[in-house]
């Protein structure tokens, strides 16, 4: 990855829905090379997938710190949680929980739904979800 990649990361995070043509006009590249680029970023897992954040106007988000039975490998947990509806992303984490998870729904009885998926997978023993109130 390079400095033009980095680039076109930025504008992709903080304007998912930028066409090929507006990327390539910031980083002065045509429309072919910046779907090139980020066909080789998908490939290579710098980008390794596409979402749609909710706002705070409309939905709900939590924050789940898990802790995992040392039985179970961290990793393994982790690729569960990938796999559950509303997790937005996954965290392996150092401290006193072993991961952090987000969560994105559009109410709260999603975000808790979410949660109780989680509990249910192999190797998660404790869980502590906290809701977002707002992203400063």
């Amino acid at each position: 990855m390079d400095e033009l990649d980095e680039k076109i990361l930025e504008i992709l995070k903080d304007e998912g829905r930028a066409s090929y043509i507006d990327i390539g006009r910031k980083v002065r590249l045509s429309e072919g090379a910046v779907r090139k680029r980020i066909q080789a970023m998908v490939d290579s897992g710098a980008i390794s997938k596409f979402t749609v954040q909710v706002g705070f106007t409309k939905g709900a988000r939590a924050m789940t710190l898990l802790s995992v039975n040392p039985q179970f490998p961290t990793s393994a947990v982790s690729e569960s949680l990938k796999k559950i509806p509303g997790v937005e992303a996954v965290y392996e984490v150092t401290g006193q929980y072993d991961i952090a998870a987000t969560i994105s729904a559009l109410n709260i009885a999603e975000v808790n739904r979410s949660v109780e998926d989680i509990r249910r997978v192999d190797g998660v023993t404790t869980t502590n979800t906290m809701i977002i109130l707002r992203q400063c």
